[in-house]
């Protein structure tokens, strides 16, 4: 069943009337009050809860995946083993409203955990996964190459900006349409050049691991539900804050609206005309709504329900937070991730200590590992059909005059020890 970006719903029990006989009518007894869904009994410890619908059923003759190892000891620090609400004892309350069965509020520069909710409970991520997506290939490929689009960018299934055959996107392009306006199609696009589908999901997934992440498996680049599809409101902060040491995610993800290319007509069908380029517009509400925004990532399907993560700078501390599986009731997400965000505001000017800590990613000993790095985790050497045509010889040539130069160094210091007297 194809998967719907947005849901609209009618909430219309509290106020129904019903005619009855000859016109007579009566209200409807009320909706019971809201209440925050309880997870203390930890009902997404080993994996997501069933899905609805077949968009996980493996393929034929391939048995379901198994559910991810839980760790002995909770990633993060013991606290965030906990399943219900977690908050420092001298704590205010928390805001009402907030639908989301799991949630995780987290400094982004010293990546300390203000609160949370059911932080490491599987669910499952929709399209706030192309965070995942958008670390691999800002890393990976050459932004300023050209990507004809195909046939099977346009017809990928779900929310899609408008790829078409026959255009040309540069991957600067495609990385707005990912982490603007959630396209699908971007992602496919991008998939297919880090190897395919499943090359692409095998990539994020090696980087979720090395980030510590390992609540999360991806099953699409997308976001789309498959087989084994998993993260955590956790574990969605660590991506989200790897992602922002990239400067150009940062400012992907705080742009307004940008202009995509349009594509040729389709000389078989007819009277098919040239389609012009377009602007596309960043679907996060909290961007303009909310001042000190920094952006982020909405997030739907059917079985995920709203997914969401976003950061916002202010008195100077720089705040993320991560929604799984919330609604758009009683308040939207993004206005879930507002309250969330002004009480995380408020929690870090009184100094009450943290919960947990989002823990630091596995890096190679060769790379660096500054708090601000924008290379940092698992960079992978460049492809070497991005590389000039003469870039090996030039490698080839460095290395042989390097190492004559060092030759030639330690003969030279061979003479001069020769030459220095002996001392007693």
């Amino acid at each position: 069943m194809m998967k719907r970006r947005r849901l609209i719903r009618a909430f219309a029990a509290s106020a129904a009337v019903v005619a009855v006989g000859g016109g007579a009518a009566w209200a409807q007894p009320s909706a019971p009050p809201f209440s925050t869904p309880n997870t203390d009994a930890c009902p997404n410890r080993l994996a997501p809860a069933p899905a609805i619908d077949a968009s996980e059923a493996p393929l034929p003759g391939m048995p379901p995946p198994t559910p991810l190892p839980v760790p002995a000891v909770p990633v993060g620090g013991n606290a965030l083993g906990r399943c219900g609400v977690i908050t420092a004892a001298a704590a205010p309350p928390l805001p009402a409203d907030i639908s989301a069965q799991a949630w995780v509020l987290s400094d982004v520069d010293t990546g300390t955990v203000v609160a949370a909710k059911d932080p490491h409970g599987r669910y499952r991520p929709a399209s706030t996964i192309k965070v995942l997506l958008a670390i691999v290939a800002l890393r990976t490929l050459d932004l300023d190459h050209i990507v004809i689009g195909t046939r099977g960018d346009a017809d990928a299934d779900g929310t899609r900006v408008g790829i078409g055959p026959g255009g040309r996107y540069s991957n600067r392009q495609l990385m707005q349409a990912l982490v603007m306006c959630s396209g699908n199609d971007a992602a496919h696009a991008i998939a297919m050049q880090l190897g395919g589908m499943d090359a692409a999901v095998a990539k994020m997934n090696e980087t979720a691991k090395a980030l510590g992440a390992l609540d999360t498996r991806a099953a699409s680049p997308s976001g789309l539900d498959g087989p084994g599809m998993s993260t955590s409101a956790y574990d969605l902060s660590l991506i989200f804050r790897e992602a922002l040491t990239i400067p150009l995610f940062a400012e992907l993800i705080h742009t307004e609206h940008a202009d995509f290319p349009g594509y040729p007509a389709n000389p078989q069908i007819p009277d098919d005309k040239d389609h012009p380029g377009f602007p596309i517009y960043n679907d996060n509400r909290l961007l303009a709504n909310y001042p000190g925004a920094l952006g982020g990532k909405t997030g739907y399907t059917d079985d995920a329900r709203q997914t969401f993560v976003a950061g916002a700078a202010r008195d100077g501390y720089r705040l993320a937070i991560t929604l799984l599986h919330a609604d758009v009731l009683p308040i939207r997400p993004w206005e879930q991730a507002a309250r969330l965000l002004d009480y995380g505001f408020a929690v870090r000017r009184t100094g009450i200590p943290p919960v947990g800590e989002l823990v630091a990613p596995h890096r190679e000993p060769s790379q660096p590992s500054s708090p601000g790095d924008s290379v940092g985790l698992a960079t992978p050497p460049a492809d070497s059909a991005h590389r000039s045509p003469d870039s090996d010889q030039k490698i080839a040539t460095a290395l042989v005059i390097g190492g004559g130069a060092v030759i030639l160094g330690l003969l030279l210091a061979a003479g001069l020890l020769r030459r220095r007297p002996r001392r007693h």
